[in-house]
């Protein structure tokens, strides 16, 4: 069995992030099927904001899985690197001015560079998870002919900055989580490394979803509409509320909305608007059960879990046609629809909530594309293939 140093920038139970996510299903997975022996290297940061210390350093094991887990070397200051980040991204700027803006990125964490290095003799293999954060900018290349990059990429401003060009080309594998992604990658990084379309598996949960349970835990009555996810800009919410307000003012019998994630923004006040922050697993398949629909706003996907999770659940999606991924998934699922702009949103709002035969089809057919697509006997299969051309 080989070993496998799983490398990512914060790993726990608590995180919320669909990197880390996958990251964590991932490992848990390759070890409990005894496909590899699988320890993660990660920091002890919790908030991807500031990458501020959470977990106590040193090693622990969590669901079977063993974890390394170092400091990072010191806080980042959110504000003034997103006002830096824009003013980057905006404005004419030098190779040297992306190397400054990558060095404080973060997370950084010369411990756990030293031990991705140190580690070098000790692993078979290294996977490291999206490409665009410290860990595997400065980590990958010190184990390049050792690794595996799931970049998780989309099409997002960062993925063209000349900084990441490199980053395509060190690997000995790649592992994409849809065809769309892979042509995004070649196209824009030219890279001609071997890879793989592999996405992730997913699980029906443990016990079944109980929309009741939900209903009487956050006292929502009634149909309504589903985002699950981080409550950021980096994911459209803004967006996403400003359409639903537009929806809510003209629509004759609007749903409700319910957001179920940890928040770093204000949310306005609304009285359709239902926020629960930060739920557990067992909560979140609860309110899938529950919805209409889930909303996927994001306008940067490289593979929506939340989706696939709606999907093998047979609830229909409403994702943001701006992005390739959502759209392409829900074109090969048959199992949504997209829009592009504040009449689209609340017209597919209003055809789900008037058809229900056709949602239930839409929701169906989405459970099929997942169990056919997304199955973690196939998913394991292709990693074990991975491990065999390392």
């Amino acid at each position: 069995m080989p070993k496998i140093a799983l490398v990512v920038q914060r790993y726990g139970e608590e995180v919320n992030g669909g990197a880390e996510l996958h990251a964590r299903w991932l490992a848990e997975k390759l070890q409990a099927s005894g496909t590899a022996a699988v320890t993660i290297l990660t920091t002890c940061a919790l908030d991807y904001t500031t990458w501020e210390n959470h977990y106590p350093a040193g090693q622990t094991t969590l669901n079977g899985v063993q974890v390394h887990r170092y400091a990072t070397d010191a806080p980042r200051n959110w504000v003034r690197e997103q006002k830096e980040t824009g003013l980057l991204l905006t404005s004419p700027h030098t190779l040297a001015d992306e190397q400054a803006w990558m060095s404080r990125q973060g997370p950084n964490s010369a411990a756990l560079l030293a031990a991705i290095q140190a580690g070098r003799d000790q692993y078979d293999g290294f996977i490291f998870i999206t490409y665009h954060y410290a860990p595997a900018f400065y980590g990958l290349p010190l184990v390049a002919d050792k690794a595996i990059l799931v970049p998780t990429a989309h099409e997002d401003p960062f993925l063209a900055m000349p900084i990441f060009r490199p980053l395509f080309h060190q690997p000995r594998l790649l592992a994409y989580n849809t065809t769309t992604e892979q042509q995004l990658v070649r196209q824009i990084t030219e890279t001609t490394v071997p890879s793989i379309i592999v996405g992730i598996g997913i699980d029906p949960p443990p016990d079944p979803p109980d929309p009741a349970r939900f209903r009487a835990k956050f006292g929502i009555t009634g149909p309504f509409a589903l985002y699950v996810g981080r409550v950021t800009a980096a994911k459209n919410v803004p967006s996403l509320l400003d359409d639903f307000r537009a929806y809510h003012d003209t629509a004759a019998h609007p749903l409700p909305l319910v957001l179920a994630g940890r928040a770093d923004i204000a949310v306005p006040t609304h009285p359709a608007i239902h926020t629960l922050g930060f739920i557990t697993e067992q909560d979140k398949f609860d309110a899938i059960g529950a919805a209409e629909v889930v909303i996927m706003p994001s306008l940067y996907e490289s593979l929506s879990m939340i989706a696939l999770e709606a999907w093998l659940m047979g609830k229909p999606m409403l994702v943001n046609g701006n992005c390739q991924v959502l759209k392409e998934q829900c074109r090969r699922s048959q199992g949504g629809l997209y829009y592009y702009e504040k009449r689209e949103f609340a017209a597919a709002l209003d055809y789900l909530q008037r058809h229900p035969r056709t949602a239930k089809g839409l929701g169906e057919n989405g459970r099929a594309f997942v169990q056919a697509n997304y199955n973690w006997d196939i998913i394991l299969a292709k990693y074990r293939a991975l491990f065999e051309m390392l």
